[in-house]
């Protein structure tokens, strides 16, 4: 059977890691750990991280490169981490999204990998 890359993506409210405190933040990422337990015994774990809440955007205007730091004041949500996962169809990887418990407190995006031109 064919596989396909998939990226479960964690979208985030803005400000829910500073709400939630650390204590309550160390469980939640204990919790999260366990599932990259669970996806790597089951060997379709292709790589995952948390992502830091500092970020950049980089783009060219006018030929120069553009940066800018955030936080970005008109974002609701930031990616809070992935998952990128190896699995037969998209109902195998729609199956471990919803066995991710971030699907609790924020959204997992399913999304499968491929050419950007199509």
């Amino acid at each position: 059977t064919a596989r396909m890359a998939y990226m479960l993506l964690i979208v985030e409210p803005v400000g829910q890691r500073a709400e939630r405190g650390v204590e309550a933040g160390q469980a939640l990422y204990d919790r999260m750990l366990g599932f990259t337990g669970e996806l790597k015994q089951a060997g379709v774990l292709l790589a995952s991280s948390s992502l830091a809440t500092a970020a950049a955007r980089l783009r060219r205007e006018a030929g120069a490169p553009l940066l800018t730091d955030g936080p970005f004041t008109e974002s609701k949500e930031m990616i809070g981490g992935f998952f990128l996962i190896d699995v037969p169809t998209r109902a195998a990887a729609l199956q471990w999204a919803e066995r991710c418990p971030a699907a609790s407190w924020a959204t997992v995006e399913i999304r499968e990998t491929g050419p950007c031109f199509t």
